[in-house]
Order: C-alpha cells, then sequence, then structure tokens
C-alpha cells in the first residue's frame, strides 16, 4: 500500500499546483513515480484517486478533531466548535491537497457518498463523534443543528480564506462565536 501512498501523495501536490481540471493520470504516475498501469490497477479514474485522497482527509480531519477533544477541557459539548473550525483551518494551512479539494465539493457534491451530500458525510461523522465523546443524545435533533453549523462553518470559512490566504482570524472567530451560540440555544 505504499504505493497507493505515493500516489495520493502525488495527487494532493498536484491538485495544489494544476488544480482538479489539470489533473491527469499521467501527470499523477510521473509524480508518484509509478507505471501508468499501477495507478489505474488501483483508480478507474482521476476522480477515484481524488476521491480515496478526500477520504484520506476526512479521516486525518476526525482523528486530529477526536485526539484534540480527549486532550480538552471543555465546559459544554458545544466548545468542540473552536477545535472543529480550528483543525480544519489547520489542515486548510498545512496538508497538501486539502486547500484546494477541501471535502470535496470541488469535484462533485457527493464525492464521499453517492446517497448524500459530503457535508451530510461530515456531519453524521461529527455527530457519532460527539455522542461517543460527550454521552449527548444522537438523533435527528443533534444531526439537523450540526448540519446548520456545519453549512455556516463552511460559508464563512470560505470567506475568511478569500479574504486572507492563511484565513482572516477575526472571520474564523465569528463564526466559532456563532455556531457555538446557535448549538448551545438549539440544542441546550
Amino acid at each position: 500500500m505504499a504505493r497507493v501512498g505515493r500516489m495520493l501523495d502525488a495527487c494532493a501536490g498536484l491538485v495544489d499546483e494544476v488544480g482538479y481540471d489539470g489533473l491527469t493520470t499521467t501527470l499523477l504516475a510521473e509524480r508518484a513515480g509509478v507505471a501508468i498501469g499501477s495507478v489505474y490497477q488501483f483508480f478507474p479514474d482521476k476522480r477515484a484517486i481524488v476521491q480515496a485522497l478526500t477520504m484520506r482527509s476526512l479521516e486525518s480531519y476526525l482523528a486530529r478533531l477526536g485526539a484534540r477533544l480527549v486532550e480538552a477541557d471543555l465546559r459544554e459539548w458545544w466548545d468542540a466548535v473552536d477545535a472543529a473550525i480550528d483543525e480544519y483551518t489547520a489542515m486548510h494551512r498545512t496538508v497538501p491537497g486539502f486547500r484546494t479539494l477541501h471535502f470535496g465539493d470541488v469535484v462533485d457534491i457527493h464525492l464521499l457518498d453517492p446517497e448524500r451530500d459530503n457535508n451530510a458525510v461530515i456531519v453524521s461523522h461529527l455527530a457519532e463523534l460527539l455522542v461517543k465523546q460527550f454521552g449527548i443524545e444522537a438523533g435527528e435533533r443533534l444531526e439537523f443543528a450540526l448540519a446548520i453549523g456545519v453549512e455556516m462553518a463552511d460559508a464563512l470559512i470560505k470567506m475568511a480564506f478569500r479574504r486572507a490566504p492563511e484565513g482572516d482570524p477575526v472571520v474564523l472567530e465569528e463564526a466559532k462565536v456563532l455556531i457555538k451560540d446557535y448549538l448551545h440555544h438549539r440544542l441546550s
């Protein structure tokens, strides 16, 4: 699986350099130092490669966030919003490919799951993490509130990075305040 990892790493660098539209399997094979047949052995097309990279990013994000929540001394579960936004922005700044792909919307709103949009997939993972970590009640009410929070975060984080290359800290802080306030009032 080291070969697949090299291909995903190559994909991450290339999408930052040439974008999704400029990415080709030939470029990917050259960058990863593998034969084009090796690419097709694991991935039928560039969409599948980007999908695997996006899944890797989602798993990394959830692991980073989960570890941070274990370490944090939070008064209330909605205070996890700070950690969620901080981890997302840290990945946006430092993880190759993430700045361009995020969680896949630039490719396809259903990249992570053919039945649900990408943000809905993220919401279900976040709900699972919060239920496990904080023992809050799972269900439609939680998932709906988190869906609103994720959509707000998505829009405001994009705004922050449009305003400043490293993310406008004022917008990022305002996003945290708005989302925590919303979740507190909806679910307390």
